[in-house]
């Protein structure tokens, strides 16, 4: 037989610290819709979700205990490229059956679920690839607690732009999850680029459009058609070594600018699926990221020169000195400052850690 505990276990309210003992117990029973209301408010408030909006009655005395809050975050940015968007999400909660009219394409950043897909039940862990097709139904249910994972939400209109074709009829995901390490690391670089393109509000700056659209142009490729990992035959396509020497020598001659790829694929004679793929073979990074390091190997030679900051992210192609001062940390291991104060011989520098 079940041991029945001599007292009650009270459970306090996590938003508005309120907790009920043996005299509040007698009040909750008048008190317990409005207390219930205020705490439900407070939840919404700070963005938490409710499990339930009923208080549970205990038999024993009669008592009442409020229902958990579980935790939820969630948060939307904007991108520069038209029809796409990013969304984090933390959460504990369960999702019901529901569907997107969109794209979804993302990453698993810790903590497992279990959902249903057009394939059937699956499971995702930390470190794996998602995705869902438009107007796929699809539920999300925690594995062993909360998790967070980060998605792409892409337009149909957009994933015409990114593919270069004139219709998306028939064109699906190879799969719900992924695992291979090439595509993990594909979708992480795009979201990379999110973080090196700088924010204005939650608005990604338009200057780092291209290297975004880059990125993630080569992540979709690749999770549309995994084959070609390990298919001999994306080899075949060749590579004119004229067209790309032409999309080179484009870059370094006007580093400054932004040329798009529809602009670069043009000159190479290509699509601008194949031209990222073509040039990364060639050169060792995709036309973008190519010109993203050109930046920043002038910029270090100017700033050694002594020349301004602020004058030096602008004539380098990069939307400010800050936006400049991010890159070239992330890439040197220590700010333009440093570099700057050492040239001058003012002394030993100490380089600031992110």
């Amino acid at each position: 037989m079940p041991k029945t505990p001599s007292a009650p276990s009270w459970r306090s309210c996590r938003t508005c610290s309120r907790s009920q003992g043996r005299s509040g117990a007698r009040r909750a029973s008048s008190t317990r819709s409005k207390t219930s209301r205020g705490c439900l408010a407070r939840a919404i408030a700070i963005g938490v979700s409710w499990q339930a909006s009923t208080p549970h009655r205990l038999p024993a005395n009669g008592a009442v205990r409020y229902p958990v809050l579980m935790h939820h975050r969630s948060a939307l940015m904007l991108t520069s490229l038209p029809g796409v968007v990013v969304t984090t999400t933390e959460s504990e909660r369960c999702f019901p059956r529901h569907w997107h009219g969109t794209y979804g394409l993302g990453v698993v950043d810790f903590g497992a679920q279990r959902s249903l897909s057009g394939r059937g039940t699956v499971e995702a862990f930390a470190g794996q690839v998602i995705t869902h097709n438009p107007c796929e139904v699809h539920d999300g249910h925690p594995i062993g607690g909360g998790r967070r994972w980060r998605m792409f939400h892409i337009e149909q209109t957009a994933m015409l732009r990114l593919l270069g074709t004139q219709t998306v009829a028939g064109r699906e995901w190879a799969a719900p999850v992924f695992d291979h390490p090439a595509i993990r690391a594909a979708v992480r670089r795009a979201f990379g680029a999110l973080e090196s393109a700088g924010f204005e509000g939650d608005i990604i700056h338009g200057a780092t459009q291209a290297h975004l659209e880059e990125a993630l142009l080569i992540a979709v490729g690749l999770v549309f058609q995994p084959q070609t990992l390990t298919d001999s035959v994306s080899r075949s396509e060749g590579r004119p070594p004229g067209a790309l020497s032409r999309v080179m020598e484009r870059l370094a001659d006007q580093y400054a600018s932004s040329p798009s790829l529809d602009e670069l694929a043009a000159l190479a004679g290509t699509s601008r699926y194949s031209l990222v793929r073509q040039f990364g073979r060639c050169y060792g990074l995709p036309p973008m990221a190519w010109l993203q390091q050109l930046r920043l190997e002038r910029a270090r030679a100017a700033i050694a020169n002594g020349s301004p900051l602020a004058e030096v992210a602008m004539a380098c192609g990069f939307s400010d000195q800050s936006h400049l001062t991010r890159l070239f940390t992330r890439q040197f291991g220590h700010t333009p400052g440093v570099l700057r104060n050492a040239s001058r011989g003012t002394g030993r520098s100490r380089a600031r850690t992110f």
